[in-house]
């Protein structure tokens, strides 16, 4: 492992990639901590100790790295481009335009994103002009309890900076991850994921150890390494299925006659499920804490905020199962890849080319998708069952009055995302030292 990690800095143009990750990611951060204009920064600390409590405003602030919570310039975090992406890949199965788009390579792609951009910023501005509408009380209408003001001077001049201070955020957020993709290692957007999902780790931990003590923060230790080893373990696992190509003579040469597989992961849709889910959830969470009806906002906040009760659980579980599913027949489809194999004069042995090897692949892909989907949902849920049972959460003795295993709650959907991040991104390194034959982590 650490002569892996010397070999990432002597390739210099791997360096160079790494070292500009680190640096967008620490921009990130600094972004996350800078409060958007007329901002009273004094009422802040008292939002932040609501959202670590749990509820509605530790679900809004998931994937923002907690600087929904301060109101910073990146508040919104990446939540508008989840948002768009999975607007875009709903519309590219219903909407033939798009679909053609899909289907049209590197220009196809250009213009899915450009427009995903355009959704992404329009969503930001809508999410923005909420959020400066809800927090005007300091976030009393989403959380039920009454305190300060964030927003003390409140006309449209404040509202109408702070909507454009958010979007242009969130526009710089998306332009980053963006460079990460081009000029940097990883996913870009999929990284800055990761950073937002992780970055209250070490506040919740100490507010666990704080109210629970410390067997209790060994417990949510011991959940995460065994969340890690598992989640690693699924991630590689994978069925492969054997291809042959038949020999041809084209003039003198002889070609084909190659074996190879086709790779079908377990969890062939990636961390993607549970990103689709969680942002499905938020959006009755935001809406109920933009209505005026205190019965349902109660009820919202009981139920789909608070991962501590069955409703919340039966849900999450059912929408990730299904967007398993859902995303993965949009990124594997069993037809193209049989059609592509006959094109190439390839077979699955035993099986016809064509229609016959379509079904098999669609088959074998179903029963590898469940167990996958299964997982996914088992990793996101059975870590706030544990949690909920072994420690404390109904009630904390820190200043903030909360329990900080109840800000805990949503430790398996960041510890899936988190995990599933690193590795595809330890790959991408991995497959750089392999080309320059130097050992890498995965073996």
């Amino acid at each position: 492992m650490l002569a892996s990690m010397l070999n990432m800095f002597r390739v210099a143009d791997l360096r160079k990639r790494i070292l500009f990750t680190l640096l967008m990611i620490v921009l990130y951060r600094v972004g996350a901590f800078i409060p958007a204009p007329g901002i009273d920064v004094e009422q802040v600390q008292l939002l932040r100790d609501r959202a670590n409590q749990g509820g509605v405003l530790a679900f809004l602030q998931l994937f923002s790295g907690g600087s929904l919570t301060t109101f910073a310039v990146f508040a919104l975090g990446v939540t508008p481009y989840i948002t768009a992406s999975i607007i875009m890949q709903v519309l590219g199965v219903v909407v033939p335009k798009i679909e053609q788009w899909q289907q049209q390579g590197a220009v196809g792609q250009r213009k899915i994103t450009q427009w995903t951009r355009y959704l992404t910023v329009s969503i930001a501005v809508i999410q923005a002009t909420s959020f400066a509408f809800l927090f005007n009380d300091g976030g009393n209408s989403i959380s039920g309890q009454s305190g300060a003001n964030l927003l003390p001077n409140f006309h449209i001049g404040t509202v109408s900076m702070v909507v454009l201070t958010l979007a242009a955020g969130t526009a710089l957020l998306m332009w980053m991850g963006e460079l990460i993709t081009q000029k940097g290692i990883g996913n870009g957007m999929s990284l800055l994921i990761m950073i937002s999902v992780i970055s209250g780790f070490p506040a919740q931990g100490s507010l666990i150890h704080a109210e629970n003590g410390v067997w209790a923060l060994l417990i949510v230790l011991a959940v995460l390494m065994a969340l890690i080893a598992a989640i690693t373990f699924v991630e590689q696992g994978q069925r492969r299925i054997p291809v042959q190509f038949a020999k041809r003579v084209v003039g003198r040469r002889m070609y084909g006659g190659q074996n190879t597989y086709i790779p079908l992961k377990v969890n062939q849709a990636g961390v993607i499920p549970i990103i689709f889910a969680t942002s499905v959830l938020y959006l009755p969470v935001l809406i109920a804490a933009a209505l005026p009806w205190e019965g349902f906002r109660s009820w919202i906040n009981n139920n789909l905020a608070q991962p501590d009760n069955v409703f919340y659980f039966t849900i999450t579980g059912v929408m990730v199962v299904g967007f398993a599913y859902f995303y993965t027949a949009i990124t594997f489809d069993p037809a193209k890849q049989a059609d592509t194999i006959r094109k190439q004069g390839g077979f699955v042995p035993g099986i016809r080319p064509g229609y016959q090897t379509e079904r098999y692949l669609a088959k074998i892909l179903a029963r590898i998708t469940l167990p996958g989907a299964l997982f996914l949902a088992a990793v996101a849920l059975i870590p706030s069952i544990l949690i909920n049972v072994f420690l404390d959460t109904s009630q904390g003795v820190g200043s903030s009055g909360g329990s900080g295993a109840a800000g805990f709650g949503f430790i398996g959907i960041s510890i899936l995302i988190a995990a599933g991040v690193a590795l595809e991104t330890m790959k991408q390194i991995d497959s750089q030292l392999t080309m320059r034959n130097y050992e890498g982590f995965l073996k």
